[in-house]
């Protein structure tokens, strides 16, 4: 299964290593390739002090734990994307959150589905008939077989 992750998944793994999210991310035996664009490192760069202060994490903690989860991700370069499935993905989401087109053009792409934990988002691609999400409880019973 390919499961493109989106950047408040990822920051939720980071954040809290224990929780329903993360043990789905670094499950050892992991069936599911988890996928992103590079845009998702530059977000975790932007919002690094954030993310320290909220966790408590020191410099170095905060590297590994980062280094932890994006290991985990295989990265792509959006130039690999095919223009199809970028023009797709930005007649989506222009008016809804335009920062999320990577995303969703990856997924397009890869003929994957979309983690998000993004409402407004979900919302609003919904209305315009896009459901390729898939929920964190979808993934955690396929994953560990748990609801």
């Amino acid at each position: 299964m390919r499961i493109v992750l989106d950047t408040n998944i990822v920051f939720s793994a980071i954040l809290n290593t224990n929780s329903k999210i993360a043990r789905i991310i670094l499950q050892p035996k992991n069936k599911i390739n988890f996928y992103s664009t590079e845009q998702l490192l530059f977000e975790i760069e932007n919002h690094k002090d954030k993310i320290k202060q909220l966790s408590g994490y020191s410099d170095f903690d905060l590297y590994k734990v980062i280094k932890l989860i994006t290991d985990k991700i295989r990265f792509i370069n959006i130039k690999l994307v095919s223009k199809e499935s970028y023009k797709f993905a930005e007649n989506l989401t222009f008016d809804i959150d335009i920062d999320d087109t990577e995303f969703i053009a990856l997924t397009e792409h890869i003929k994957g589905k979309f983690w998000s934990g993004d409402k407004e988002l979900q919302k609003g691609l919904l209305k315009k008939g896009w459901n390729k999400f898939i929920s964190t409880d979808e993934l955690y019973e396929k994953q560990l077989g748990k609801k």
